[in-house]
């Protein structure tokens, strides 16, 4: 049989993408995006329930915002507010622990399997740093031409740094090899990322006093 007189179907299959969906955005319940009928008033620390109506009339009369505090809550409970200020102390907020927040970074350093021991104390120096500074440490070494065949002399270097390095670090991994390049990651312990942690918030607060006596 040939193919010309029973010829065969060549079908096309198209994949349709489908649009990655976006988070939706959350909506503030404030003013008019409130929907629920009735809302518990807090207001000059009394609680009543009323009509959303009511308490929104309350807050356009003195020029405030009706701002839900309670969402879950049977029925929502509310408060009399001004939106702007309590937005921007919410901001101010998170501007604050972002920088109460220590971010770990992974930082290198470079060995070599014939390290001197000048280099390897200024290697340690700099591991010490970013230990201290508490972020984690790669320790890189690179074989190169015939040490390749001595893989045991780097391990023992790494190794070496790690133990000299035990007062402030952990081993997260062990020695790697991975083509020329072995490797070793050390994250540092939870009292010096603590200690690390309280040192920049006293900086902080160092500066904040040095602005305010300008």
């Amino acid at each position: 049989m040939h193919d010309s007189l029973f010829p065969t179907k060549k079908w096309r299959i198209f994949l349709i993408a489908r649009p990655q969906q976006r988070p939706k955005r959350q909506i503030d319940l404030v003013n008019e995006n409130i929907h629920f009928r009735e809302v518990m008033l807090i207001d000059n620390g009394s609680k009543k329930v009323m009509s959303t109506r009511d308490a929104q009339r309350i807050a356009d009369q003195r020029n405030l915002d009706l701002i839900i505090v309670q969402a879950k809550a049977q029925p929502p409970v509310a408060r009399i507010m001004d939106w702007g200020k309590v937005k921007f102390e919410q901001q101010k907020k998170i501007r604050e622990n972002k920088k109460k927040q220590i971010i770990v970074q992974t930082k290198e350093v470079r060995l070599s399997p014939v390290i001197g021991e000048g280099d390897f104390e200024t290697r340690k120096k700099a591991a010490t740093k970013f230990l201290v500074a508490g972020n984690k440490v790669k320790l890189n070494l690179r074989f190169r031409g015939r040490m390749m065949t001595h893989q045991d002399v780097g391990r023992q270097v790494l190794m070496n740094m790690a133990k000299q390095l035990a007062d402030l670090a952990n081993i997260d991994q062990m020695p790697q090899l991975l083509g020329r390049q072995m490797s070793l990651l050390l994250s540092p312990k939870p009292e010096v990322i603590k200690k690390a942690q309280s040192e920049k918030k006293n900086k902080l607060k160092e500066n904040t006093n040095a602005k305010d006596e300008d």
